[in-house]
C-alpha cells in the first residue's frame, strides 16, 4: 500500500511592515495630485527638478541634522553595508541636496533653484499622516543670501496650498536672527532657563547644555512657564538682521501672502539663520505643521563646503493628501469594444491609434457586449467604439455616445478625419449634454445637432 505524501504547508503571507503604506484608489489619486500640482508650480517659479539618492554616508545627515538631535539619535535607518562603511537611508532631503552640490561642483550654477519629491525614513512611533516610510516634496535656494529668495519660496508655498485647495492655513514667521544676533540671544536663553532649571522637565534640562532654544517650543506643560517668559529675540537684533526681516515680511505683504508673528517658532542647529516658519493648520490634531522651512546659511559649511547661503521647504505629501478634496478619477475618453474573432485581432491597432492621439481609451479584455458595454459604462467613459467582424467588412464602426445611450454607424473614413482633427481640448455640447472629450474627435464622428 502506497502512503500518501504529506500535504506541503502552504507558506505563510507576508504582512505589511509596520510603520509602512500601500497606496491605492481615493487615497493613492490624493497622493498624486500633491506631487502633480508640486511639479506644475514648481515649473511656473523656475524651479529644477534634482534626483539624490535614497542613502547616503551616514555622517551627511549627523553633521547637517546635528548629533544630538532626536533624528540621529533615535530615528535615521542606519545599517555598515558589506565593505563597512556606515549608511543611512534619509530622513530628509536637504542635506543629500548640500552635499551634491558641493560634490558635484554646481557652485557655478548659483544661485540654484531645486526642487525634488520622495520617500524619507524615521524610524518613530507611526501616527496619523506619519510612517516609518513616508514622502515628501522638497524646494530649496541655494547660494542666494538675498530676503528675495525667502520671499519667493514662501509665496510659492502658498500658492501650491492654494491650488490644492487647502484652505484654514496659517503662514507662522520668525526670524532667528544672524550669527551675531543668535549668539547673544543664546547666552541670554541659557541664563534664563539655568536661573529657572528646577523647574524644566527632564528633556529641558538635557537640551539646556545641549541645543536651548529648543526649550521655547517644547510642548511639555512643565516648560511652558520658563519658555514663555523667556527674552524675545527682537531686544538682540543687529541692524542688518532686522532689516533682512523686515525685507521678507514686506515682501509678503507686497505679494498678498497673509502672515502671523511667532516668535516662539525656533530651529535649534546652529547654522539657522534669520527666517524660519511653518504653515500650520487644527485639522491634524496636535500634529498641525503641513510645511515647514527656513534659511540655513551655515550649513553648507559644516559639510566643509565654503560659507553658501541656503533657504528651503519641506511638506508631507501624506499630511498634505490628508487635507485636499476628493480627487475624481481619471476621465476615460472612448472604451474599444471588439465582436468576433477578426475584431479581436483588430482591437489593439485601434486602441493603440486612438492613445497614440492622445486619447485616454480603455478596452476589456474579455466578456460579451453586453458585459463589455457594461464595463464602459462603469468605467464612465464618454464613447464606445463597437468593432464587430460584420462591420470590418463593411469598412465601418459602431460607436455609442454612452451617457445619451444613441448609437451611429460611422465609417472608416469619417473616423480616419476625426482622428486628424484631435488638435484641441474643449468641452462641447452633445444634445445638450456636456462630453468630456478631445472636441475634434467627436464632431467628425457623429453629426452633433438636435
Amino acid at each position: 500500500m502506497t502512503e500518501t505524501p504529506p500535504r506541503a504547508s502552504r507558506a505563510q503571507t507576508p504582512n505589511r511592515v509596520r510603520g509602512t503604506q500601500d497606496i491605492f484608489g481615493e487615497e493613492e489619486r490624493r497622493f498624486s495630485h500633491v506631487l502633480s500640482t508640486f511639479d506644475r508650480v514648481r515649473r511656473l517659479y523656475c524651479f529644477n527638478r534634482v534626483e539624490v539618492p535614497v542613502f547616503e554616508a551616514t555622517e551627511v545627515f549627523a553633521r547637517s541634522i546635528g548629533e544630538t538631535t532626536d533624528v540621529v539619535s533615535k530615528e535615521m535607518y542606519t545599517f555598515p553595508d558589506r565593505g563597512g562603511d556606515s549608511l543611512t537611508l534619509r530622513p530628509e532631503f536637504t542635506a543629500g541636496i548640500a552635499r551634491a552640490y558641493l560634490g558635484n561642483g554646481w557652485q557655478q550654477h548659483a544661485p540654484m533653484k531645486l526642487a525634488t519629491s520622495g520617500a524619507v525614513f524615521r524610524y518613530e512611533r507611526p501616527q496619523k499622516g506619519r510612517f516609518r516610510q513616508f514622502h515628501q516634496i522638497d524646494a530649496e535656494v541655494i547660494g542666494a543670501a538675498e530676503p528675495a529668495a525667502d520671499v519667493e519660496l514662501l509665496v510659492m508655498a502658498d500658492q501650491l496650498l492654494s491650488e490644492l485647495g487647502i484652505r484654514g492655513v496659517t503662514l507662522q514667521l520668525n526670524t532667528l536672527g544672524d550669527a551675531e544676533t543668535r549668539n547673544v540671544w543664546r547666552a541670554a536663553l541659557v541664563a534664563h532657563f539655568e536661573a529657572r532649571a528646577g523647574e524644566l522637565s527632564e528633556d529641558s534640562r538635557a537640551r539646556l547644555a545641549k541645543n536651548p532654544l529648543r526649550i521655547l517650543d517644547s510642548k511639555d506643560s512643565r516648560d511652558r512657564p520658563a519658555a514663555d517668559s523667556a527674552p524675545d529675540i527682537d531686544a538682540y537684533l543687529t541692524p542688518e538682521a532686522r532689516a533682512f526681516f523686515d525685507a521678507v515680511t514686506a515682501g509678503l505683504d507686497a505679494a498678498g501672502v497673509r502672515w502671523e508673528r511667532n516668535a516662539r517658532l525656533v530651529r535649534g542647529l546652529d547654522y539657522y539663520r534669520h527666517t524660519a516658519f511653518e504653515f500650520v493648520t487644527d485639522r491634524l490634531g496636535a500634529q498641525g505643521t503641513v510645511l515647514a522651512g527656513g534659511r540655513y546659511d551655515g550649513l553648507i559649511g559644516s559639510l566643509g563646503g565654503p560659507e553658501t547661503p541656503g533657504v528651503g521647504w519641506a511638506a508631507g505629501v501624506e499630511r498634505l493628501a490628508m487635507l485636499v478634496g476628493e480627487v475624481a478619477e481619471q476621465k476615460i475618453d472612448a472604451v474599444v469594444v471588439p465582436v468576433g474573432h477578426s475584431a479581436e485581432l483588430r482591437a489593439p491597432g485601434i486602441v493603440a491609434e486612438l492613445r497614440r492621439a492622445g486619447l485616454v481609451v480603455d478596452s476589456p479584455y474579455k466578456g460579451n457586449l453586453k458585459r463589455r458595454l457594461a464595463r464602459a459604462d462603469d468605467l464612465g467613459a464618454t464613447l464606445a467604439i463597437i468593432v464587430g467582424d460584420d462591420e470590418i467588412g463593411r469598412n465601418e464602426y459602431q460607436v455609442k455616445l454612452l451617457q445619451e445611450g444613441t448609437q451611429h454607424t460611422v465609417s472608416a473614413e469619417r473616423y480616419r478625419q476625426a482622428l486628424a482633427a484631435i488638435d484641441k481640448v474643449e468641452p462641447i455640447l452633445a444634445r445638450n449634454m456636456l462630453v468630456s472629450i478631445k472636441a475634434g474627435f467627436v464632431r467628425h464622428l457623429i453629426e452633433i445637432g438636435g
